[in-house]
């Protein structure tokens, strides 16, 4: 008597799907045009040069959050949970953490210290992934080129207003 165990011919994929879904929901969640939409007041703050129109950053993060939940799929199949994927929940946090910071309570100064912490974290992070799946830290080289692009604009609009 032969005992056959069906096994999923490509288990990773359930689990690329919850960390998308999981990333993306975080980022819905705390961005612009659902909890913490920017409004009138957000437009009439003085703008710092190369502020992009508003349609531009919902379609950014979307693709940096699908970015950054493909990176911790690749980690978290490479390399388990450790400490890149530590490290990644507390980016994820504190990217969640920015808009509501920014645009809910509308703390400016406040919204600099989230994102110079989202900016080392998310450093860090692409550091550690590099040791757990190269490919996982390159997915994540242009969240941190936006980052940096975001944290110019928070700044600005700290300095400015």
């Amino acid at each position: 008597m032969s005992t056959h165990i069906e096994t999923n011919p490509r288990p990773g994929l359930s689990c690329l799907r919850a960390a998308v879904i999981i990333t993306l929901a975080v980022g819905l969640a705390s961005s612009t045009g659902s909890l913490f939409p920017p409004g009138p007041w957000y437009a009439g703050l003085t703008h710092p040069l190369g502020t992009p129109p508003a349609t531009a950053f919902p379609i950014i993060r979307t693709l940096m959050y699908v970015a950054m939940a493909v990176a911790a799929w690749l980690v978290w199949q490479s390399a388990g949970f450790g400490r890149a994927l530590a490290l990644f929940t507390l980016q994820l946090v504190l990217n969640a953490a920015w808009m509501p910071t920014a645009f809910g309570a509308h703390l400016l100064e406040g919204s600099v210290v989230v994102i110079i912490a989202l900016w080392l974290t998310l450093a860090a992070t692409i550091i550690e992934c590099w040791f757990a799946n190269r490919a996982a830290s390159i997915l994540l080289w242009p969240c941190l080129a936006w980052i940096t692009y975001v944290g110019y604009l928070a700044i600005g609009l700290a300095l400015l207003n």
